[in-house]
């Protein structure tokens, strides 16, 4: 099963929120694979970009480790950034996520659009 956290952000660069998620992940013991950054032109001449982050569980071994999240930022011309976070709830304990989850409000709380 999935847990999944959905965040827009006003006036965050997408850099800025990747290392964030990043940083907060790798303190939750979390480990982060593969970092994808697209850029892509729109006819206005703005640019939309797109990160994905993978995560993996910590292993001693890394035949030994599974991939348990990704992180999929999307950010927007006119300063919005969106933020979709799949953590897998049968490799990550609830607590892991719900901590991740209360340190991000903490830190980018501000940023955050609340529909």
């Amino acid at each position: 099963m999935t847990d999944q956290i959905r965040k827009t952000y006003m006036g965050i660069n997408h850099d800025m929120l990747s290392d964030e998620i990043r940083g907060l992940a790798k303190k939750q013991g979390i480990k982060v694979g593969e970092i994808k950054v697209q850029t892509y032109p729109l006819p206005s001449g703005d640019t939309q970009t797109r990160v994905t982050v993978a995560f993996k569980t910590q292993s001693e071994r890394p035949e030994d480790e599974k991939e348990c999240g990704s992180a999929h930022i999307l950010s927007l011309p006119g300063g919005e950034t969106k933020l979709v976070l799949d953590l897998s709830e049968n490799l990550l304990p609830k607590e892991k996520i719900s901590s991740l989850e209360e340190d991000l409000d903490f830190i980018l709380g501000s940023y955050e659009i609340k529909w």
